[in-house]
């Protein structure tokens, strides 16, 4: 498939998905999102990926919905758009996606990430933030509630309280404070920001996939399992990984005092 709105490539086991409308801002449009949905279905299937970075171009992440695309907009005297039928054809396959993605997904947001170009953020694995970055749910200025996963996401990482502060005061909340309150995983300095991103993606990519695509798993049933049901989980993965190759790699190079090279599943 030949891209337009995004960029994709695949390198040393590392792909990168990049949103491509930098003088949108990289906002969402159905084109967009089909153009997602081919890609990120391809780095499922491809066992030559490992681990996949996405991240914007130019100097935002994701703005979130163009408001001009035809499937989101209505025009004066036409009739009003089925929002709803817009979460269930795109922004919801795509959360899924993320979520179900067996490989570890780096979201590297380089500027600001705004409605549900925050939240797809957030459908991440490990979100790492340029410190001038901001994330933004704007969907109580426009009368909605954050989509794509917002509402489920936001409780999740930093509680009711600042869920419900985040959400209905729509407020720009800074990387750095970001971070402090557990809604992504790091901020870094612009500096140091590309030389930070590749490294941990370089570095899951290089891991055991197999185990880190069932650590996805297993931490994301945690929150709808009781004990009981989650020890049984674990008890299902660790007796399935512990007949891997990669478990066979990381025992022999714990003993032989070595870095382990792990294959992939």
């Amino acid at each position: 498939m030949s891209y337009q709105d995004i960029t994709y490539t695949v390198d040393e086991g590392l792909a990168r998905l990049t949103f491509n409308r930098p003088g949108k801002l990289n906002s969402f449009t159905a084109a967009m999102h089909l153009e997602m949905q081919h890609a990120l279905d391809a780095a499922a299937a491809d066992p030559q990926v490992r681990a996949l970075v996405l991240t914007g171009a130019g100097r935002a992440f994701c703005a979130g919905q163009d408001l001009g695309d035809r499937a989101v907009s209505a025009g004066a005297g036409a009739a009003r758009p089925d929002l709803g039928e817009s979460i269930e054809k795109y922004y919801a396959p795509l959360v899924r996606r993320l979520r179900a993605m067996p490989k570890p997904v780096v979201c590297a947001v380089n500027g600001v990430a705004a409605g549900a170009g925050a939240n797809i953020a957030l459908a991440c694995d490990v979100v790492i933030a340029v410190e001038s970055a901001s994330f933004i749910q704007p969907f109580c200025k426009l009368g909605l509630v954050p989509d794509a996963g917002g509402t489920w996401a936001l409780p999740q990482l930093v509680g009711r309280a600042r869920a419900l502060g985040l959400a209905l005061l729509g407020d720009a909340l800074g990387a750095r404070q970001a971070a402090d309150w557990g809604l992504i995983w790091k901020c870094v300095p612009a500096a140091d920001f590309e030389a930070e991103v590749d490294a941990v993606a370089r570095k899951l990519a290089a891991g055991p996939t197999l185990g880190l695509a069932r650590t996805k798993q297993a931490i994301d049933a945690a929150a709808g399992h009781t004990l009981d049901q989650q020890l049984d989980l674990e008890r299902d993965f660790q007796r399935e990984l512990g007949y891997s190759r990669d478990y066979a790699e990381g025992v022999s190079a714990f003993t032989e005092k070595r870095a382990p090279k792990f294959a992939g599943p």
